[in-house]
């Protein structure tokens, strides 16, 4: 998928005041810092918002930037700070946020409790993938309304405010806030620049509002009236026309643009398009591709020919993206697949694919289903997930497809772990072959069934075998029967087995009749230590295939109106990861992490991926590698022992890419000890080897 640029903006509500006794109400600002999720990453701070003067509820207009693609999480810290002058900051509080975490949530919104009290909200939009520019404005007041009282004067500023398309956007939003004039009824504003795609999305027409105030040491602002304009009414009026602020029906005096103008615009973004007001219908193939525009004809040719009243001519629609879709209204379901068949070994043996560790380590299927599953999960509202089961015997019959779990659905990824290791609690025998049609048509047929309840509902099934397909032909017609259905396929292949007889997969949809593709394989052991790259590989064409799917039908983006903060679930504090940063506020303004410090690397492990975020110490204590084949296993703590234990008989599995004579880190099944273990001669990778400790 191509990488989608995200937009972050926050506002808090009912911080506490750390001011002091006495010394009136915070003024609080945030600084986001991007926190490190893999080898070689290290924690940034990306910038900090305004400061707002005396109020506990701020709402900042500083917005972030992050690149966005589905399978690479990315997680930032939000810290709250109170600005102290000639003295340290005070800490507000600090809230741990995932991006996708936040694109998936309800109105693309997310809330945390902060530990000192009062709430933190993050919220995503889509951003202008080019620049349009920047707004140089220069507005004054003319003849302002008084409230401040008889004796005294307002001290006016003024707050450009746009909307977002989308759910929770359909409120007024404060995108740029002016420095306020003291007693002046006739003020002259600083000169404000202001990024185009920030305030309008580069649509010159996207209607604004500009709000007035009295500016108030307590915070509680009063509205000294409003006006709706676009970014175009702005830039006609400078110099020429006036605008007038009302408050209710009441005029409130009159506003003058002294100065209005873009600079540094590229000319691609000139233009855009309400994607829901003008859905496509069935296009012509000329039209199919939005980039594609006729040959325009000679205008000399109709030079004698009465046109009447014709229509204005209508660009056609822009093919939404992913995040369109996601902040869209659809909804994303995960269903999962695991092959139950004999050749995946007795689970009661260690180094057989569905063996349980005692030690806290994870199989191949564990590692997928948690990998894959944390990332889906997101997008997922209800969090309920069908599981079903393949290639065991119940009561001496083969079953191709058999429920997972006491109960047709199970929440969360660990409700998907914990039904998936019961299964061995049940009367099953693992037997064959390796059937995928029948889980194939049943996932298919929900997928329908989901879209005629929710026409923007699309549904994943990661199918999960240690071997290829019994019947290759079977299989290829099964998914072309079904490639009409809201559904996309990830199959992973566990284990050391052949698999090459899957890559049929890879090609399949270019040599059959179907019209779009639908299946993505790929094989575990390449990303077995690496949970960042599983994802990638096999979330990667999921973006596409859904908007092909969506967009190919008519089916567009549907906004919906504002989602009010009573309906935004608000998360606990994380006593683990929500840590206040240290920062050091450098001399030219910039601000840094002050050293390493705990709360700053994420662990990005196969075991951490369940219960929430998990914080990891920085690399000067710990060396950090999530990727190892046991990153969630922290150093051993030497423990006094009377008498040396009796030596462990345990097997090691070789993994691909690691050769005789390497080295290979594994932990001790009985005490989580990490070994160091070479690999002996002739020992090729999947082969096995004895290891005595």
């Amino acid at each position: 998928m191509a990488i989608e640029k995200l937009q972050l903006t926050l506002n808090a509500a009912k911080l506490k005041n750390v001011a002091g006794l006495g010394k009136g109400t915070s003024d609080p600002f945030a600084i986001v810092t991007l926190l490190a999720t893999g080898p070689g990453e290290t924690p940034r701070v990306l910038g900090k918002t305004e400061v707002i003067k005396n109020t506990l509820s701020p709402n900042w207009t500083t917005a972030f930037l992050f690149d966005y693609e589905l399978g690479k999480e990315t997680h930032i810290n939000v810290s709250v700070v109170d600005e102290v002058r000639k003295q340290s900051d005070k800490a507000m509080g600090s809230a741990v946020f995932e991006i996708g975490d936040i694109l998936g949530s309800r109105g693309s919104t997310k809330a945390k409790k902060l530990k000192k009290g009062g709430t933190l909200y993050a919220r995503i939009q889509k951003a202008a993938p080019r620049s349009a520019g920047k707004l140089a404005l220069r507005m004054r007041g003319i003849k302002l309304k008084n409230v401040e009282g008889m004796f005294k004067k307002s001290d006016p500023f003024y707050e450009l405010r746009r909307t977002y398309d989308g759910p929770g956007g359909g409120s007024w939003t404060p995108v740029y806030r002016s420095k306020h004039v003291k007693n002046n009824l006739n003020p002259k504003w600083e000169p404000a620049t202001i990024d185009v795609n920030t305030l309008c999305d580069g649509d010159l027409d996207r209607r604004l509002q500009v709000a007035i105030f009295d500016h108030e040491g307590s915070g509680k602002h009063e509205t000294m009236g409003t006006f709706e304009t676009t970014t175009n009414e702005l830039l006609k009026a400078a110099g020429r026309s006036t605008f007038t602020p009302k408050k209710g029906s009441k005029s409130y005096g009159t506003i003058s643009v002294d100065e209005c103008k873009i600079t540094g615009a590229e000319s691609s973004t000139a233009a855009t398009v309400n994607l829901a007001a003008h859905p496509p219908a069935t296009m012509a193939s000329a039209a199919a591709d939005p980039s594609v525009v006729p040959m325009p004809v000679p205008m000399q040719q109709f030079n004698n020919m009465n046109l009447g009243s014709m229509p204005a001519p209508v660009a056609p629609p822009k093919k939404p993206t992913f995040v369109d879709y996601i902040s869209g209204n659809c909804e994303l379901s995960m269903c999962v697949a695991i092959d139950f068949t004999g050749s995946n070994g007795d689970p009661r043996r260690p180094g057989t694919l569905h063996h349980f560790s005692q030690a806290g380590q994870m199989n191949g299927y564990e590692k997928a289903i948690t990998g894959v599953g944390s990332i889906l999960s997101k997008y997922d509202t209800d969090q309920m997930f069908p599981v079903y089961g393949f290639g065991a015997k119940y009561d001496g019959v083969v079953r191709h497809c058999f429920q997972v779990g006491p109960e047709k659905e199970v929440h969360g990824v660990q409700g998907i772990l914990d039904a998936y290791k019961g299964t061995f609690r049940t009367p099953l025998t693992m037997s064959g072959p390796t059937v995928f049609t029948e889980v194939i048509s049943l996932a298919a047929s929900q997928a329908k069934s989901r879209q005629e309840a929710n026409p923007l509902s699309y549904t994943i099934l990661l199918l999960l075998t240690d071997g290829a397909v019994s019947d290759v032909e079977a299989t290829k017609q099964s998914l072309a029967s079904i490639s009409d259905a809201p559904l996309s396929i990830v199959i992973v292949g566990i284990g050391n087995a052949d698999f090459s007889a899957m890559q049929f997969l890879d090609d399949f949809e270019k040599r059959s009749s179907m019209n779009r593709d639908i299946v993505q394989f790929v094989q575990f052991n390449s990303h077995e230590y690496d949970k960042t790259s599983l994802t990638r590989a096999t979330l990667e064409e999921i973006p596409d295939q859904l908007v092909q799917f969506f967009y190919q039908r008519g089916i567009m983006p549907q906004p919906t109106g504002n989602v009010s903060t009573s309906r935004i679930a608000v998360d606990d504090y994380n006593e683990e990861a929500d840590i206040d940063l240290s920062m050091d506020y450098q001399d030219d303004g910039e601000i840094v992490l002050d050293g390493n410090q705990p709360g700053t690397y994420i662990d990005n492990s196969y075991e951490a991926g369940t219960g929430g975020v998990h914080v990891m110490p920085p690399p000067s204590t710990q060396g950090y590698n999530p990727h190892a084949p046991s990153a969630a296993m922290v150093a051993p703590v030497p423990v006094p022992v009377p008498q040396p234990p009796q030596p462990f008989t345990f097997q090691v599995q070789v993994p691909q890419g690691v050769s005789p004579g390497m080295q290979l880190q594994v932990a001790h099944p009985q005490t989580g000890q990490m070994l160091l273990v070479p690999v002996p001669q002739g020992v090729p990778p999947g082969g096995v080897f004895m290891v005595s400790a």
